[in-house]
């Protein structure tokens, strides 16, 4: 189904960090949250990234416009600045249907 939603994310953010700066705006502008971040000198350095797999609520379905039968992955990513400190979480659910997670690292 063209023009349906896939994806619902949402991201915190540290307040004392944030206040003030265009990054709390609705449009934050080019490159988004992370060029803000990278303004604010607190440019994502690496990521940390959870993954499950369950059943949506009716909220999400509602939502994801999916049947409540069809799982939905749950991805919450954690970006931190140079020196450590978290930055940003995302939190994403997303339709299992419309996505296929494919990582690459090192050994």
């Amino acid at each position: 189904m063209a023009g349906r939603p896939v994806m619902i994310a949402e991201s915190y953010l540290p307040q004392s960090l944030v206040t003030g700066s265009p990054i709390t705006q609705a449009d934050t502008g080019p490159g988004g949250i992370y060029a803000r971040l990278r303004d604010l000198g607190h440019a994502p350095a690496r990521f940390r990234e959870e993954v499950r797999v369950r059943m949506p609520t009716a909220e999400e379905a509602t939502r994801l416009a999916i049947p409540t039968e069809r799982s939905v992955i749950k991805l919450a990513r954690t970006a931190f600045d140079s020196k450590g400190r978290a930055v940003e979480i995302n939190e994403m659910t997303m339709d299992s249907a419309a996505y296929v997670l494919d990582y690459e690292f090192d050994a």
